[in-house]
């Protein structure tokens, strides 16, 4: 899996609200400490899967609950995860930002719920060294 991350990486990006940095910060916490996993950016849109993975985790979630649900069923699975820095460029609500503290609220909740009620998995063959091209390329020393 990987994950795309706003806070990583030297890129420009626009600046907006603070207390939206807050919830994410807040957010990403939570997920972290409910999944044991060291992400920097939970809340990110930008996440790539095999086919496989996807097709075989049953999503309940849609809007902003998905990013919550799919991180914690992904780490029930204990597959590996890679972040790499994306560039954004936010929004504001005049330009279509839709996120309010209710979705915030609603993705704490979508985190506890997932974090009880999925069962660990063992770790799926789909997952292999092959799929990591970024390790790969690193341990060929290139």
């Amino acid at each position: 899996m990987v994950y795309g991350s706003r806070f990583l990486g030297s890129a420009p990006h626009r600046v907006l609200y603070f207390w939206h940095s807050v919830a994410n910060w807040i957010l990403t916490l939570t997920s972290n400490c409910l999944t044991n996993i060291n992400l920097t950016d939970m809340e990110t849109c930008y996440k790539v899967f095999r086919r496989e993975v996807i097709q075989s985790i049953r999503l309940e979630e849609d809007r902003f609950g998905f990013e919550p649900e799919i991180t914690v069923k992904i780490a029930k699975r204990k597959l590996r995860i890679y972040e790499v820095g994306i560039s954004y460029a936010g929004r504001t609500y005049e330009e279509g930002k839709k996120i309010g503290w209710k979705d915030g609220v609603w993705a704490l909740w979508c985190l506890v719920k997932y974090s009880i009620q999925e069962p660990v998995v063992a770790r799926q063959n789909v997952d292999s060294e092959n799929t990591a091209p970024a390790r790969a390329h690193h341990e060929e020393g290139v």
